[in-house]
């Protein structure tokens, strides 16, 4: 059972980018899965979240506007599409699943080893 995340890169300020969360040894269409993300110094804190039972969403009031999170179920892949990206975006993303199909509860599993994105000029 495992997520890996990719997509990353660096990218200047107002740039897009878009981040996979690829499920293997699982089908992750009736999880809910978060994405985090970390930058030194500071808690790892969710970006975003969609849930397994309707594909409700949420977001952290820092990316709301700017973040999308989806999930493609034929490819078991849930994407975060980041756009007019900050300096203060620049972190470590990691995706995890949820027990269940709702966000904000238990964590599965461990963390990855994430995607580094870089906003900068």
């Amino acid at each position: 059972l495992q997520l890996v995340e990719s997509g990353g890169a660096l990218v200047q300020p107002g740039g897009s980018l878009r981040l996979s969360c690829a499920a293997s040894g699982f089908t992750l269409d009736t999880y809910a899965i978060g994405w985090f993300r970390q930058t030194p110094g500071k808690e790892r804190e969710e970006v975003s979240c969609i849930s397994g039972s309707d594909d409700s969403t949420k977001y952290a009031d820092s990316v709301k506007g700017r973040f999308l999170i989806s999930r493609d179920n034929a490819k078991n892949t849930v994407y975060l599409q980041m756009n007019s990206l900050k300096p203060e975006d620049t972190a470590v993303y990691y995706c995890r699943r949820y027990f269940g199909a709702r966000c904000g509860t238990l964590l599965f599993g461990s963390w990855g080893q994430g995607t580094q994105v870089t906003v900068s000029s």
